[in-house]
């Protein structure tokens, strides 16, 4: 399964020419391309899918994207996330 998944930006470097980021994902960090996204910045909450930025999401809305997919237990699929000790796995 590959999910669109919201993350916070928490360092942009250069990388031979290719704006990286750090992404933040509630204590999960990956690192993803910004080429899509030029104007993307540290803070910015954005979609991740196939270690690529696809857009900037409004942070509330990244909020309540992540607390569903953890609600789900997709995060633990998507990120390695360990699941809860009482989470039920679907």
């Amino acid at each position: 399964m590959c999910l669109g998944i919201p993350g916070r930006i928490t360092q942009i470097w250069d990388d031979r020419g290719t704006r990286m980021a750090l992404v933040d994902f509630g204590g999960v960090t990956r690192t993803a391309c910004l080429a899509y996204l030029p104007g993307a910045t540290v803070g910015n909450y954005t979609i991740i899918h196939a270690g690529f930025a696809l857009t900037v999401v409004d942070e509330a809305a990244a909020h309540r994207t992540l607390a569903t997919f953890r609600e789900l237990g997709l995060l633990a699929d998507e990120l390695g996330e360990q699941p809860e000790a009482n989470e039920v796995r679907r």
